[in-house]
C-alpha cells in the first residue's frame, strides 16, 4: 500500500503550554485565592500568554482537551 494520508488536515488543534507556576511568585490577589496551594498550573499559548491557572496538573491537561486544545507539559 502506497497511500498517502494528510493526518494533521481538518484535526488542528491549538497548542498550550502546560507547566508549574510556584503560588509566592504570583501576584498578591491572585496568592489569596489559591487557598494554601503552593503551586498551580498555567496554561499558555503559544505567545506565551496565560491562559488559565488550576489546581493541579490533570485539571490542566482536562481544560485544555475539552476546549479542543493540544496540551504539551513544560518543565
Amino acid at each position: 500500500m502506497d497511500t498517502k494520508v494528510d493526518f494533521i488536515s481538518g484535526a488542528e488543534r491549538k497548542i498550550v503550554y502546560v507547566r508549574s507556576v510556584e503560588v509566592a511568585d504570583l501576584p498578591e490577589d491572585v496568592q489569596e485565592q489559591a487557598e494554601g496551594l503552593t503551586t498551580l498550573y498555567a496554561l499558555h499559548d503559544t505567545d506565551g500568554e496565560r491562559l488559565a491557572l488550576v489546581r493541579d496538573r490533570e485539571m490542566a491537561f482536562a481544560l485544555a482537551w475539552d476546549n479542543d486544545m493540544a496540551p504539551v507539559a513544560v518543565h
